[in-house]
């Protein structure tokens, strides 16, 4: 194996404890292809000088270990810079989900405590406004053009010197929650060169042969860690895409030959969708992970997406808070099919609404074990920390997943708590309904809600987006109900079917159960 070194002469080891991971892989093959995307491309001796620089930027602006940073930037070089330059100088960096409102973006770049800014100049249109109204950011960049108020990223960093930091710290991500609930809040660990998933111990990187295609924004936490972070730390670089596209996935695949990809189940169901003419043309055997999670996978989509690119998915479950998440391996999928795996960390529990443990096979809401150094905190935000833990010391947390163990400790997931459907007094699970909707052939995509009932508290609807060619009609939708009663339980079964000719969808391509909900849920009188 060959014995990485930095100017500093640090082990690879001691190189990824201060964020020096990347000026290991610069120094031994600068060279060497770190990213692709459609706003230019980095070798890792361009990625790490760029590194430098922008560290240097930050200190120079007064940062200090701990300060805050943020960062508003699309899937493009200067977003790895970012992070890179704060995991080698203690600074806690922010990335900021730019498709909320400019308003929300602001309330993000405050609560971090951000004395930095680092925005994308495609966003212009808010940024003046969010930059009005950000009295702590000491210091505003522009990446990718000019802004007011904002000094030229580029022209900053190329004052810097771009030879490597003699004393590096660790600095930390901050990743943000959705905010399904109130204002997003800021998921705050001390800092740590462990960033790995559970997941990361199976996957092998070879420097100079492999490449990751990046899917999703890396503002989301597992595109940034597991399509970003893992590979880069690893030698290999990353294709960024821009926008998910199902067949320009297979493009890139073909043309880059892409070895790991990171993806959430509706990616799979829409890449199944394409015409088998245009699937067939493009070669995916360079692929050796796909790598899954975020959300349940149907066992069907999942199947045939394996009969596709071979036995290569490896899926996982946890969330941005971390902790004892759970992963299971193609092999043990095919012998517990639908299950995310047997929890990294023995003492995953099932409670019930009056927080008595299950037993196996009863649905609840799971608790996952906190590990002794990996407890996480809602920055700022006491109340909303306690709420997630539960037992003597905090040793347990719940990220609102609604789930059951079987006998043997495999974990399967149902739903998102907010997300059940609670008619008759009886539990009813949208992704259930979802994947049996999925089984027929007029159905592109669907997203299952329930919906008031003076007699039931709730009703099952399911809204359906229809397969490309499929005319909506009343007698489809009988012919679907109907489907779901050959199916599955008919107390499970939507009462009734809507049609949108395209969901609502996430930026990381998700469905917006929420939104759907909306659209369709009659308000209380």
């Amino acid at each position: 194996m060959t014995e990485f070194v930095t100017a500093k002469n640090l082990s690879q080891e001691q190189a990824a404890a201060v964020g020096m991971a990347v000026a290991v892989h610069a120094n031994v093959a600068p060279d060497r292809p770190a990213i692709y995307s459609s706003f230019g491309n980095r070798t890792f001796g361009e990625l790490n000088a760029k590194i430098n620089q922008l560290a240097r930027v930050f200190r120079k602006a007064g940062l200090k270990p701990g300060d805050g940073a943020a960062l508003i930037c699309s899937n493009r070089p200067e977003f790895p810079e970012a992070i890179c330059a704060a995991l080698r100088t203690g600074v806690r960096i922010t990335p900021v989900n730019w498709h909320l409102t400019t308003t929300e973006m602001t309330h993000i770049v405050n609560d971090c405590e951000a004395r930095v800014l680092i925005a994308d100049s495609r966003f212009k249109e808010g940024m003046e406004e969010l930059i009005s109204n950000a009295p702590g950011v000491e210091l505003a960049l522009s990446a990718g053009g000019d802004m007011k108020g904002f000094v030229n990223y580029d022209s900053a960093l190329a004052a810097e010197d771009d030879s490597d930091l003699d004393d590096p710290v660790i600095g930390s991500q901050m990743l943000y929650t959705s905010g399904t609930t109130g204002h997003p809040k800021g998921v705050w660990k001390e800092p740590t060169s462990v960033r790995a998933s559970s997941i990361a111990q199976h996957l092998e990187y070879i420097p100079g042969e492999d490449l990751d295609l990046c899917t999703g924004p890396l503002y989301h936490a597992a595109p940034l860690g597991i399509s970003l972070m893992q590979p880069l730390n690893s030698g290999v670089g990353c294709y960024l895409m821009d926008k998910w596209n199902p067949e320009e996935s297979l493009r890139i695949i073909e043309d880059h030959k892409i070895t790991h990809s990171h993806m959430v189940p509706t990616m799979f169901h829409r890449m199944l969708a394409l015409d088998e003419d245009v699937r067939n043309k493009y070669d995916v055997s360079s692929m050796k992970y796909l790598i899954h999670g975020a959300a349940p996978c149907p066992v069907h989509v999942k199947k045939a997406t394996m009969e596709w690119f071979g036995r290569i998915m490896f899926e996982y479950y946890g969330g941005t808070e971390g902790g004892g998440g759970c992963y299971i391996l193609p092999e043990d999928w095919f012998k517990k099919p639908g299950s995310v795996g047997k929890p990294s960390l023995d003492g995953t529990l099932i409670l019930g609404d009056d927080d008595s443990i299950l037993p196996p096979g009863e649905i609840g809401r799971i608790y996952m074990i906190s590990p002794d150094n990996g407890h996480f905190k809602y920055f700022k935000d006491e109340g909303k920390t306690d709420k997630a833990y539960f037992g003597e010391g905090n040793t347990h947390f719940t990220l609102g997943d609604m789930g059951y163990l079987d006998e043997e400790g495999y974990l399967y997931l149902s739903d998102r708590r907010n997300d059940l459907i609670l008619s008759g007094g009886v539990n009813i699970y949208p992704a259930e309904v979802d994947a049996c909707l999925l089984l027929h052939p007029a159905v592109g995509d669907a997203c299952t809600i329930g919906i008031s009932n003076p007699d039931w508290g709730q009703e099952v609807m399911s809204v359906i987006e229809p397969k490309e060619g499929v005319e909506p009609s009343d007698e489809l939708a009988a012919e679907i109900i109907q489907h779901c009663i050959d199916t599955i339980a008919k107390f499970k079964c939507p009462r009734s079917i809507k049609f949108m000719d395209e969901l609502p969808r996430s930026d990381a391509g998700k469905i917006k159960r929420r939104v759907v909900r909306d659209i369709y849920e009659k308000p209380s009188s």
